[in-house]
C-alpha cells in the first residue's frame, strides 16, 4: 500500500519540488498540499494522510501550534517536521508536541524518502546534526522535566553497548562508530538494536537523552 503524504509549507516552489521528488517513489502518494497551518489542518482532516511534512516557520498559525492541533485531532498521523530551523528549543518543543521526526531542509533526497518510510512505520527520525543540540538542551533542563521517562535499565548493557551509547550521545553515525571502535558497521547496527531493546526506547536520540539523564554520557 502507498504511503499517503500531505505537504504543509508556505513556500510554493519548495512544495512543488518536494512533490516532484516524492512522486518518483512508487510507494508514495502525495494526496495534497497546504500553504498554512489552518488550511493544513482542514486538509488533513479530510484527506487522512499517513504522513504530514510540516514546516515550522509559516505566517499565521505557527508550525508548533499546527503540530499540536494535528496531533490532538489526528493522533494516528505521523508528523515529520521539515524546516530550516536549527534551534534546539524548537526541536525539543516539536518532539514534546508529538512530532515523529525532525529534519532540516538541506538534507539529501534519499534521507528524506527513508525518513518518511520510517515515521510511517512508527519509528522516530531526527536529523543527525540536531542530536547534539537536543542533548545539550536536555542537559540545561531540570532533571524532573526530562522528555523521556524510562525505567533505569542500563545495568543490562554490556561494556561494548555502553561505548555505543557514548558514541550516540556525540551524534555519531553507524559508520563513524564502526571506525571509532574498529568494528564492522553491521556489528554496530546489531549493538544499536540491542541497546534500543534493553532500554525500551525507539530512537537513537532517545538513547542519547536517556544517557545524559542517567549519567551514561
Amino acid at each position: 500500500m502507498s504511503i499517503r503524504i500531505l505537504l504543509i509549507d508556505d513556500h510554493t516552489l519548495f512544495r512543488s519540488g518536494i512533490r516532484l521528488l516524492l512522486q518518483r517513489q512508487s510507494d508514495f502518494d502525495v494526496v495534497g498540499e497546504a500553504a498554512d497551518g489552518v488550511e493544513g489542518i482542514k486538509r488533513a482532516k479530510v484527506l487522512q494522510p499517513d504522513v504530514i511534512l510540516l514546516d515550522l516557520n509559516m505566517p499565521g498559525l505557527s508550525g508548533l501550534d499546527t503540530l499540536q492541533l494535528l496531533v490532538q485531532d489526528l493522533p494516528d498521523v505521523a508528523v515529520l517536521i521539515l524546516t530550516v530551523s536549527e534551534e534546539a528549543d524548537e526541536l525539543a518543543q516539536a518532539l514534546q508536541n508529538g512530532a515523529r521526526g525532525y529534519l532540516l531542509k538541506n538534507i539529501d533526497a534519499d534521507i528524506l524518502t527513508h525518513a518518511i518510510r520510517d515515521v510511517a512505520a512508527g519509528k522516530s527520525v531526527i536529523a543527525q546534526d540536531m542530536t547534539a543540540k537536543l542533548v545539550a538542551q536536555f542537559r540545561n533542563q531540570p532533571r524532573a522535566s526530562s522528555p523521556v521517562a524510562v525505567p533505569a535499565e542500563h545495568d543490562k548493557l554490556t561494556p561494548r553497548e555502553r561505548e555505543i551509547v557514548q558514541c550516540l550521545v556525540r551524534g555519531e553515525s553507524n559508520k563513524e562508530i564502526a571506525r571509532h571502535l574498529d568494528v564492522a558497521e553491521s556489528t554496530v547496527k546489531i549493538h544499536v538494536q540491542n541497546v534500543l531493546k534493553k532500554l525500551n526506547l525507539s530512537s537513537r536520540v532517545q538513547v542519547a537523552v536517556y544517557a545524559v539523564g542517567h549519567g551514561l554520557g
